[in-house]
C-alpha cells in the first residue's frame, strides 16, 4: 500500500521518525492510538523499532540522498536521536520539508560547547565552563574537573573526571566543567508545538549509577514546590528561546542552594518512559502531538508516586528471558514492563519496569526486584 493510499484510508498525517531505537519504538506504539502511521528510517532492519514497525527504510541518517527519499512519503519528519548532521536538516527544510526540532535548534542538543554559550548568552545557570586546547588549558581551567567531549556522549560515555594531568583524553573536541556539588540529579519535559504552546511535565529525580541513569522517581520527592515551578518554568523559557519544537529535556543538578543546568535534549527521553503509564499523556504521544501541531495533552500524575527503573543485559547464560518474565509477572503483577526487543549485552539497556502507587519507597522497591530479576534471572 503506497503512502497515498494509508492517507486516503485513514485521512491521518504521516509522521517520520529518523532512528530506529526504542524511542522509535515506543512512538509507534503512541502513533496506533492516534491512527497515525509512524514511518522510520533505519539502518538495519534488525533495529528496536524496525521489528515491530511495518513501515520501515533502510537507510543511513548520514545519507543526505536517503534523508530526502525517506522525508518526500512522509507529511513532517523528527527525531529518535541527535545524531543528523545540521547540513542535511537544512536542505530538508530548505526544499520544503516540515522537519522538527529545527538545525537551529538541535545544535544545542548535538554539541555541548554550542549549548554552553547559548545558555550562558541567555542567563540560564550554567557551571563554570572553557573549551579545552589540550593539557594546559586544563591546568589553566583547575583539577579536579569534569571533560565532556563537545559531540557523541551518551550514557557516561564521553565524560571523564580528571584529577590529574596524567588523565589520557581523546583527540577530539573537549569542554572542561566544574565539578559541581549537588545532592541529586534532576530532570525535567516540556513540549512545544509549532503554534507556541507549552506543556511541562512533573519535575523527576533521576538516579544514576556508572553515568547510567537506573531509576526515576516521578515527582521528585521532598523537592520545595517553589523550585519545582523554577525548574519547569526554566525549561519553558529555554524551549521558547531556543526555539525547540517537539519536546525538550532538561537535565538538572540540584546543588541544594539552586539548580545547573546538565544537558539537554531535543527528543523523547529516558527521564520520561514513566509517563507512558504514570501521565495522563504520554512522553510519546506528547511529541506526536507537537510535531504535528495538535494541542498537547494533559501531563498530571496518574498516581501519587511513580517509578521507572532500567532493565540492563546481565551477564551471558541462565533462564531465558521468557522464563525471567513469567517469573516476575507472578511476583509482582503490577509492575509493568517494557522490553525492547535488543539482543542482551551486559550494561545494555534492554528495557525498563514502572511501579504506580502511594507510597515512593514501595514504588521503588517493586521496580528494583523487577529490574534486577529480569537483569539477573534471581530475585535480589
Amino acid at each position: 500500500m503506497t503512502e497515498e493510499q494509508k492517507r486516503t484510508r485513514s485521512g491521518m498525517p504521516v509522521v517520520g521518525m529518523i532512528g530506529g531505537g526504542q524511542l522509535a519504538r515506543m512512538t509507534h506504539q503512541a502513533a496506533i492510538a492516534l491512527g497515525q502511521t509512524l514511518r522510520v528510517l533505519v539502518t538495519d532492519p534488525g533495529d528496536s523499532a524496525a521489528v515491530v514497525t511495518p513501515d520501515i527504510e533502510i537507510g543511513s541518517h548520514l545519507d543526505l540522498a536517503a534523508l530526502r527519499a525517506f522525508a518526500k512519503s512522509c507529511d513532517v519528519v523528527t527525531f529518535d536521536h541527535e545524531h543528523v548532521p545540521g547540513e542535511h536538516i537544512r536542505a530538508l527544510a530548505a526544499e520544503g520539508v516540515k522537519i522538527f526540532p529545527g538545525a537551529d535548534a538541535l545544535l544545542y542538543a548535538q554539541d555541548k560547547a554550542a549549548m554552553r554559550e547559548r545558555l550562558s548568552e541567555l542567563g540560564a545557570p550554567v557551571p563554570r565552563w572553557a573549551r579545552l586546547s589540550g593539557p594546559a588549558g586544563l591546568a589553566d581551567f583547575g583539577l579536579p574537573a569534569i571533560v565532556k567531549t563537545t559531540r557523541g556522549g551518551y550514557d557516561g560515555k564521553g565524560v571523564f573526571v580528571v584529577s590529574d594531568l596524567s588523565n589520557a583524553l581523546p583527540d577530539v573536541a573537549l569542554i572542561a566543567e566544574e565539578l559541581v556539588p549537588l545532592r541529586r540529579e534532576l530532570a525535567v519535559q516540556v513540549a512545544r508545538s509549532p503554534y507556541g504552546q507549552v506543556a511541562a511535565y512533573p519535575v523527576v529525580e533521576t538516579v544514576q549509577r556508572d553515568g547510567i541513569c537506573v531509576e526515576v522517581l516521578a515527582p521528585a520527592p521532598n523537592l520545595d514546590p517553589a523550585t519545582a515551578v523554577e525548574a519547569q518554568q526554566l525549561a519553558i523559557r529555554l524551549a521558547k528561546e531556543l526555539n525547540v519544537v517537539g519536546l525538550l529535556a532538561v537535565e538538572l543538578f540540584d546543588t541544594g542552594s539552586g539548580l545547573i543546568v546538565n544537558e539537554l535534549a531535543m527528543r523523547p527521553h529516558n527521564s520520561g518512559h514513566w509517563s507512558i503509564e504514570g501521565s495522563r499523556t504520554s512522553q510519546f504521544e506528547q511529541h506526536l502531538r507537537a510535531v504535528l501541531d495538535y494541542p498537547l495533552g494533559d501531563t498530571r500524575l496518574t498516581a501519587p508516586a511513580v517509578v521507572m527503573a532500567n532493565v540492563l543485559g546481565g551477564p551471558e547464560g541462565g533462564m531465558s528471558m521468557d522464563e525471567r518474565l513469567h517469573h516476575l509477572m507472578a511476583n509482582e503483577p503490577a509492575v509493568k514492563v517494557h522490553l525492547y526487543g535488543k539482543q542482551t549485552r551486559p550494561g545494555r539497556k534492554i528495557g525498563h519496569v514502572t511501579a504506580l502507587g502511594t507510597d515512593m519507597a514501595d514504588c521503588r522497591a517493586r521496580a528494583a526486584r523487577a529490574a534486577h530479576w529480569l537483569q539477573f534471572g534471581e530475585s535480589s
